[in-house]
């Protein structure tokens, strides 16, 4: 037996050890959720008894932070829950983030989610961003910058 095979076996040892390896890293789950799952998903959160102010908080978060107008049944179940805390200001704010969610669209989206949610919200004696001015900015002034308008009020 030579030195050279010993010093084979350290070379080779250490070039394992040097060469880069190549691994995969995935930074997110693809997890692939269908429709009815996703709504199943939330409605069954929002419909939870033991529910609080800051977990329906923290839902309706997640819900803005999706690129998608929320289902009706989701709606729903979400000003139930805002009904089951006693949170009216949360069912206006939750309307509110519906209707901003539907984006360019609304002419379309909207009214249909009016149309679905409106008896429930009548049952829970609450109202629409609309009804209570909020769809309008409450102290608006023309710029006084603005001279090529044809208005002179």
């Amino acid at each position: 037996m030579s030195l050279i095979t010993p010093a084979k076996v350290v070379l080779n040892a250490f070039t394992r050890i040097m060469v880069p390896q190549l691994r995969t890293i995935y930074h997110s789950v693809a997890s692939r959720e269908t429709p009815e799952e996703y709504i199943c998903k939330y409605v069954c959160f929002f419909n939870r008894h033991d529910i609080d102010g800051w977990d329906i908080r923290q839902a309706m978060n997640d819900l803005a932070g999706y690129d998608a107008v929320p289902d009706p049944k989701i709606i729903i179940a979400a000003l139930m829950a805002c009904r089951r805390v006693n949170d009216y200001a949360l069912t206006v704010r939750f309307l509110e983030m519906v209707k901003d969610k539907c984006g360019d669209k609304i002419t379309q989206f909207y009214p249909y989610i009016c149309q679905e949610v409106g008896p429930v919200v009548l049952e829970l004696g609450c109202d629409f961003p609309e009804d209570l001015g909020y769809d309008k900015p409450e102290l608006w002034l023309k710029s006084v910058d603005d001279i090529h308008s044809k208005d002179d009020d």
